[in-house]
């Protein structure tokens, strides 16, 4: 079940009637997650067990670590949970991927080995609920949060239908206290909610899925033929379907946990305008990049260690960041490419220091836009289907070679939807998309509605799911 579906609609529309006819708190809850195991179930009702699994082993974990005084004990509470999260995440999404290279360097010292075929499925939001729940456990354990007394409340948390599948990936701090006090009908929450879950579907529906991405698929499905000019205008296609694509996911489950009553971190800061690649991923899958910071970078001694330690865990970090995006090696080198530039970014930042000319407006901007061309390079290993065609693309980026992939409208398309993109977000990096749809009258907000819907209906029908289902 995606957002832009018809079943979505019916499902959000009984869903919000249930939950606010006037049952107790705890019964509205509950109706909240039974509609959430079905939304997940929707797409294979048996991997519901797996949500089961994590919700249970941490709830059980965290109240133990919290309830024992023994460091020994509490410690392997933690790992427990540790051990049975990620080694869940590890047999669905890395089994396959290990196995394929275990085979591989094996082939390399003339051993044959054809083992039996898994045939494994992976479960889709795995990482993302993963994280999620994980996270509930370690906070405990650090004393930074106290366990959360009501299990209705933890397995609503961990299974919370708007942002269960691709994220944000929420707190537990965020999102538990929001359980205290009921809900009530808002009209004016509602409708904020319903403006940008419209929102999110133009992103998704119109920009990302219709004028976007055939021409990503037309380029990146024949690299081999790709010259100059399609190389990069379909990897440019690719980085505004991606953007569009993914926050529109974000926008669409800020806006339905909205109409529900409860109020989700933002995922996306304006990522586009960014000025180097520090600043992007505070901007860029925030969700993501703040869990890596706290339970990765910050646990390996961050900064705190000297100059060559703080690179080393720079580059750890991204490494482990690509590799949460998939199991293959083009992800790895998407995340050592990110490590290298916020490594390099960060070692010329200590000789450059922070002279004048850095924060003029047109220097900014200068850098804003090779910003975003290095990410664009970085892109064609995520959207590549293997090395082979992401050499070809990167190849012909800057060696030339005849273009005849895309036509000329697809390529004034294309570049001024980015130009939008970039020029857009650098004139907004300074505030937030609730500042912004805060602003808007109800006039206009309900102009906004009209008009997305009559673009919706009148769009091409193109069933394309996100593309972070599948992590």
């Amino acid at each position: 079940m995606v957002f832009n579906s018809l079943t979505f609609i019916v499902f959000f529309s009984a869903v919000l009637f249930l939950y606010y006819l006037p049952f107790s708190w705890r019964t509205r809850k509950t109706v909240l997650l039974l509609a959430s195991y079905l939304f997940y179930a929707a797409w294979n009702p048996p991997f519901v067990l797996l949500l089961w699994i994590s919700t249970l082993t941490d709830w059980v974990a965290a109240g133990a670590i919290q309830r024992s005084g023994k460091a020994t004990r509490r410690r392997f509470l933690l790992l427990a949970s540790v051990c049975v999260n990620l080694g869940l995440l590890g047999f669905f999404k890395y089994g396959d991927f290990l196995l394929r290279n275990f085979i591989w360097l094996l082939a390399h010292f003339n051993i044959a080995f054809e083992p039996m075929s898994t045939d494994v499925v992976l479960p889709i939001g795995i990482s993302f609920y993963t994280f999620q729940s994980l996270s509930y456990t370690i906070d405990v354990y650090r004393g930074r949060l106290k366990h959360w007394p009501s299990f209705l409340d933890f397995a609503m948390f961990v299974t919370f239908f708007p942002q269960l599948v691709a994220g944000p990936i929420v707190r537990a701090a965020e999102f538990l206290p929001q359980c205290r006090r009921p809900a009530r009908p808002d009209p004016a929450r509602t409708a904020r909610g319903m403006t940008l879950l419209a929102s999110g579907l133009f992103q998704k529906v119109i920009l990302a899925d219709a004028l976007l991405a055939p021409v990503s698929d037309r380029v990146y499905g024949a690299a081999a033929k790709a010259g100059m000019g399609d190389s990069w205008i379909g990897t440019l296609a690719f980085s505004g379907q991606i953007f569009f694509d993914f926050n529109g996911y974000s926008t669409c489950a800020a806006g339905a946990a909205l109409c529900l009553g409860f109020i989700l971190p933002g995922n996306f800061r304006f990522p586009y305008g960014a000025v180097g690649f520090r600043d992007f991923w505070r901007r860029w899958h925030i969700s993501l990049s703040s869990w890596l910071r706290d339970y990765l970078y910050i646990p390996m001694g961050g900064n705190r260690r000297g100059q060559a330690r703080t690179l080393i865990n720079i580059m750890l970090t991204m490494l482990i960041g690509g590799l949460w995006h998939g199991a293959a090696w083009s992800f790895a080198a998407l995340g050592g490419l990110h490590g290298i530039c916020l490594a390099g970014e960060r070692s010329a930042a200590g000789l450059i220091g922070r002279r004048a000319v850095l924060q003029r407006t047109g220097f900014r901007l200068a850098m804003a836009f090779l910003t975003y061309g290095l990410i664009c390079i970085t892109w064609v290993f995520f959207r590549a289907g293997d090395f082979t065609a992401a050499y070809d693309l990167v190849t012909a980026m800057f060696s030339g070679g005849r273009s005849g992939l895309i036509s000329f409208t697809d390529m004034v398309t294309v570049i001024s939807i980015n130009m939008a993109l970039v020029l857009g977000h650098f004139a907004l990096r300074d505030s937030s998309v609730e500042s912004v749809t805060g602003k808007m009258s109800w006039p206009l907000r309900a102009a906004v509605i009209t008009a997305v819907l009559i673009t919706l209906c009148l769009a091409p029908g193109d069933d394309r799911a996100f593309i972070y289902f599948q992590f």
